[in-house]
């Protein structure tokens, strides 16, 4: 297989898995898939964490993220939005 292949391939699996981020959590459903606030949203986390607030931010989301890839990965039968509360 040829680089570039191998590459395109790559970066295809990563957006994959990007987007099971936006699935996850439900945003997808709760926007009704309106993209521009889904983008508006991800535009102020984005501002949030290049802004002074930006380590706060990630010390209160990684946390969060984790547990629910953790409850995920074990079966634990929690929505990622049962892990947030």
């Amino acid at each position: 297989m040829r680089t570039w292949q191998v590459e395109r391939r790559k970066r295809t699996r990563l957006l994959i898995e990007l987007g099971g981020l936006v699935v996850k959590p439900r945003v997808v459903e709760l926007t009704g898939d309106d993209r521009a606030t889904i983008l508006g949203a991800l535009l102020w986390m984005a501002d949030k964490l290049q802004s002074d607030q930006g380590e706060r931010a990630r010390s209160l989301w990684a946390p969060t993220g984790k547990q629910a890839f953790e409850a995920a990965h074990k079966g634990t039968g929690r929505t990622v939005s049962e892990v947030r509360r």
